[in-house]
């Protein structure tokens, strides 16, 4: 297999990583030439800005805090952006909320608590899964298995809860929306839970729910949707291509012999990033055919992080040209660009 990328000097973070799903954010500032990237540690996220050129490097840690107290014990699930077109938020998901920062991390701008219950119950409590959908929803997990859909201004901090979508009887695991910008799609999210099944919708003043894709009884940890086609990862290691709007299943892929923990897509040229418990970064290829209404997945690269259970994986760009890899209890983001 040809050698498609090579390491890059590692990004130090403040704290390690986290043994959580997804657990790596980035986000091109293009016109400034930098790459901002989140890391969960605990009730802390580690927010680093990194230059182009690799000679400047900032820290930021964010803690997770509860409504107006300056910080809490709760746990961190998740560390997202949601780019919009009129603007760039970050958002965090815990134990106790949802919070939303300007880009940077410098100014919260929305706190909303979970419904916790009076007495202490056997289920957790926790929001996790998080997408940016069409010009002005972001849409969060919840462990009951709502989705709740925010409705953002293009500024300010006016951001209201306009839905909650009530279909999933598990916690919420991952969520995506239509990633190619190709207004043709008919679904413009997908929603993935804890036993496997897939909720496809339609976003508007009301969501409207397209199909379930059932998920036997296995975790989707981690989901993409590109050009109406899904792209879930489960704990058993595989990878499963489906037809967003008819459920049609293209593909399916043992990808990995442990546990996936991220996945991701390059937008631009059909990518596809996977990443799992068995220390195995890899790199495949999706081809689309509308005529034939095929969809075909083809491996380009592996890349093996000895002894590392690997929690996050990015491309760091649209092309697919670099990806970031973080790994439990690793207090560094490893880099890899294409040769």
């Amino acid at each position: 297999m040809a050698k498609m990328y090579h390491k890059e000097k590692s990004i130090q973070i403040k704290s390690s990583a986290s043994a959580l799903y997804n657990n790596l954010g980035v986000l091109r500032i293009a016109p400034r030439c930098l790459t901002y990237f989140t890391v969960v540690h605990a009730n802390v996220v580690n927010m680093v800005s990194a230059s182009w050129d690799g000679l400047n490097y900032s820290h930021r840690q964010l803690q997770s805090k509860e409504g107006s107290m300056a910080t809490s014990s709760s746990l961190i699930m998740q560390a997202a952006w949601c780019v919009l077109p009129s603007r760039d938020l970050l958002v965090l998901t815990s134990q106790k909320g949802i919070q939303m920062y300007e880009s940077d991390g410098s100014i919260m701008v929305y706190w909303h608590a979970l419904d916790t219950p009076e007495t202490p119950t056997a289920k957790a409590v926790f929001a996790r899964g998080i997408a940016a959908v069409r010009e002005n929803y972001i849409c969060v997990g919840v462990s009951s298995g709502s989705v709740l859909v925010f409705d953002v201004p293009s500024k300010g901090s006016n951001i209201t809860l306009s839905e909650v979508l009530e279909e999933h009887k598990e916690a919420i695991t991952d969520m995506a929306s239509e990633c190619s910008g190709s207004l043709e799609c008919i679904a413009d999210l997908v929603s993935a839970d804890d036993s496997g099944l897939l909720c496809m919708w339609k976003s508007g003043d009301d969501f409207q729910l397209l199909n379930k894709i059932p998920g036997f009884d296995t975790s989707c940890s981690s989901v993409k949707l590109w050009k109406g086609t899904v792209i879930a990862g489960y704990g058993t290691g595989q990878i499963r291509l489906y037809e967003g709007v008819t459920g049609i299943l293209h593909a399916e892929v043992n990808a990995h012999a442990r546990w996936i923990y991220s996945l991701d897509i390059a937008p631009f040229t059909g990518l596809l990033l996977s990443a799992a418990e068995d220390s195995w970064v890899r790199v495949w290829h999706l081809t689309l055919t509308p005529e034939t209404n095929s969809v075909e997945i083809e491996h380009m690269y592996n890349e093996c992080i000895t002894d590392t259970q690997i929690c996050g994986a990015k491309f760091c760009d649209g092309d697919g040209y670099a990806f970031a890899v973080t790994g439990y209890d690793l207090s560094e983001i490893i880099r890899y660009t294409q040769v």
